[in-house]
């Protein structure tokens, strides 16, 4: 476990972040491997086919999320403010929330995947392998949730190490798997969400198997099993704004992929390709984010509120050095990357192209995510409402219009994502601004 209220906050963040982030790049193989397995032993169609699902499947896997999330926030808390009573009950309270919820969300989207996916203009011949990876997400949400809501708790104490064994081993093994299942048994997208259900299920029950052993604050008592209603709502005030700001990007999202599925498949490919390259380049940011919200939690707990100020601006610098080194990656290496998930040119050509496009926004993603993590650490729930219907309303309108705009065309889809990263970002900034006002006047009167 990592006390953050003490120390440097550039070696605390780096420290926790390290980890984090070789964990979350690991769980990205998961995405990764179905993709340039299903896609160089399958064909073109079952790529497209795996990557109309990923809204979707997001917007389900998004709301649990934010449950979570704002389990982690609580937890984070109550551990800088040294309530070791609070923060058991609270990693139980939580956990009942986030398995209710996973439960409801599996069988909502089961539901609603045929529908939304046939909304979504999904075409036609791809539908059959669409729904399938989908019902597949849909039974594996309740048991994805135990690795959530464990590595979530591990991390809003200080213990970013554990998490990342397990996802290590868990990315091994679906490797193993996938090639198995797709290559081996020729199952197909059947065989690719077997294989990462399969393995995200051992990471989960691992992980938390090994909380209960080791971890003093999962060694719980009959009373912290109780039902604390003061405990769940403030996982639900600090969690249902993170779900709807999720709920809501993931929406837009759906409408994006509505408008890259009127291009057909080779665009479809190009498109699932580059988001997944893009999910892994997200991982730095995602992760000094999630260290900074924990690190914001932790000393607004212990009321060291001109750290948490310090943190942020050492985040933005950190962050914005990793954008300026993918750039030129981006840039001049797009077409080797794409390959690796296919081999046809147009594919390949589309892809590499638009890499350079959304590269050059990189540096408003980070301020994205900084600014996100530190907000959401510090409990402002009324940002995340903000932030999602700042992306939703762009996501919807600006890809649209770009992609009616005869020069620009299909390309429209890859400027329309960097161009809402831009206009989010400013958003996100200014309410930090605004929040940064009262951190540095008198943050005790901020609610959280």
């Amino acid at each position: 476990m990592m006390n953050m209220t003490t120390g440097s906050p550039v070696r605390l963040l780096l420290v926790f972040s390290i980890p984090m982030l070789i964990g979350n790049v690991f769980q990205q193989l998961y995405n990764l491997v179905d993709s340039m397995i299903v896609g160089q032993f399958v064909g073109e169609d079952a790529l497209a086919a795996i990557g109309a699902t990923n809204s979707v499947g997001f917007l389900f896997f998004a709301m649990c999320n934010g449950l979570g999330s704002g389990g982690g926030i609580l937890t984070a808390k109550e551990f800088g403010a040294g309530n070791e009573e609070n923060v058991k009950k609270t990693i139980v309270n939580s956990g009942y929330i986030l398995l209710f919820g996973s439960v409801i969300m599996g069988v909502l989207a089961a539901l609603v995947s045929e529908p939304v996916l046939s909304f979504m203009n999904t075409p036609e011949h791809i539908m059959h392998d669409a729904l399938i990876y989908m019902y597949m997400q849909c039974i594996g949400l309740p048991l994805v949730a135990i690795y959530n809501h464990s590595s979530s708790m591990l991390r809003a104490l200080g213990d970013s190490r554990t998490p990342l064994y397990f996802l290590i081993f868990a990315a091994l093994l679906n490797v193993g798997l996938d090639l198995w299942f797709v290559c081996g048994f020729e199952w197909g997208v059947f065989g690719a969400a077997l294989a990462t259900g399969i393995a995200q299920v051992i990471a989960g029950i691992g992980c938390l198997l090994y909380a209960i052993k080791f971890n003093p604050y999962f060694k719980m008592s009959r009373r912290h099993f109780r039902l604390e209603g003061g405990i769940l709502w403030e996982c639900v005030r600090l969690g249902v704004p993170l779900s709807v700001q999720f709920s809501m990007i993931a929406v837009s999202c759906m409408a994006l992929q509505r408008v890259v599925n009127g291009y057909g498949s080779a665009v479809m490919a190009a498109f699932t390709a580059t988001s997944r390259v893009e999910q892994l380049l997200h991982q730095p940011y995602q992760t000094l984010s999630a260290a900074l919200s924990t690190y914001s939690g932790q000393n607004l707990g212990a009321k060291e509120h001109e750290r948490i100020r310090l943190g942020f601006r050492k985040s933005m610098l950190m962050m914005g050095i990793f954008s300026l080194v993918m750039l030129p990656v981006m840039q001049f290496g797009g077409a080797a990357i794409i390959k690796m998930f296919v081999d046809d040119a147009v594919v390949i050509d589309y892809g590499a192209k638009a890499m350079q496009i959304t590269s050059w926004f990189y540096i408003t993603l980070g301020t994205i995510y900084m600014t996100r993590g530190v907000l959401n650490g510090i409990g402002d729930a009324a940002f995340a409402l903000i932030n999602g219907i700042v992306e939703v309303v762009g996501r919807i309108v600006v890809p649209v219009a770009l992609t009616m705009i005869p020069f620009i065309g299909v390309w429209g889809i890859w400027w329309s994502t960097g161009i809402v990263w831009l206009i989010s970002a400013l958003f996100c900034y200014l309410r930090y601004v605004s929040w940064g006002k009262k951190l540095k006047e008198n943050m005790d009167a901020v609610e959280v």
